[in-house]
């Protein structure tokens, strides 16, 4: 039996609509961050960062392909992993349906990894996705927006992510038992896997110049998580005991 509070239509529609003027005013505030994010300065990228991608080598402004803003999703994929972070996978999985609709609107969407791209190929069509996907491989494109750290770094605890330094649970020793647990699925171990981290940064072209406008990390990516906006209205919530998703190629059939 149900342990959830049962009620009548009408106290539903009565909660219900005190709800509502709740969800108008985070609305309301969604639509406030959206304009203090375009307000943000824009900062010139000056560094020449070059990526491999499906058709050849690449500069940052190459990867506009002709759109004058360009969103990349920093997926974790490190080089020495032999999947890609089961999360970014879940988040990844959502983006050939919407990345359509934003290059017909002035929008360009890529993930970057530091994988070498014969690994990031190999799993994108693993996957089955579409969308652009480069590689960073022994460039800094990853370390100057803060979503790769070097084993140095790690071992003397200088690691700044979200803005913060040393703050996260990816920089506790030893390691927590869901980033281990996600380390193994990528077939390496928590020190290793954690030296990449997810984010997503913008960046704006104009008159041939880049410009950095905006990143986010962390739980900063979680509204671009489709599943959890969902999971987020569904009557039991996230409901989660410990690490439950998998790539989706790795659930039982039903």
């Amino acid at each position: 039996m149900t342990t959830h509070p049962i009620g009548t239509r009408e106290q539903w529609l009565a909660a219900r609509r005190a709800l509502l003027d709740a969800e108008k005013a985070h609305t309301r505030h969604g639509d406030e961050l959206a304009r203090q994010r375009q307000a943000l300065p824009w900062v010139k990228v000056d560094k020449a960062y070059r990526f491999d991608t499906d058709e050849g080598s690449a500069s940052l402004a190459d990867l506009f392909k002709g759109r004058s803003q360009l969103l990349v999703y920093h997926f974790m994929f490190g080089p020495d992993y032999k999947a890609g972070c089961p999360s970014c996978s879940s988040i990844a999985d959502g983006f050939a349906g919407f990345a359509v609709h934003l290059a017909h609107h002035d929008v360009m969407l890529t993930a970057v990894s530091r994988a070498p791209l014969d690994k990031l190929q190999a799993y994108k069509q693993r996957m089955g996705w579409t969308f652009p996907w480069a590689s960073s491989a022994g460039g800094d494109f990853n370390f100057d927006f803060n979503v790769a750290f070097t084993e140095a770094q790690q071992r003397a605890g200088d690691i700044e992510y979200n803005y913060a330094r040393n703050s996260h649970a990816m920089d506790v020793t030893p390691a927590p038992e869901p980033v281990a647990q996600f380390a193994a699925t990528c077939g390496t171990d928590a020190a290793t896997y954690s030296r990449d981290r997810p984010g997503m940064s913008a960046f704006a072209l104009e008159d041939g110049v880049v410009y950095h406008t905006y990143s986010t990390y962390a739980r900063g990516v979680d509204a671009l998580w489709g599943m959890y906006q969902w999971l987020d209205r569904a009557p039991k919530g996230r409901n989660e005991m410990g690490i439950w998703w998998r790539r989706h190629d790795e659930y039982e059939q039903s």
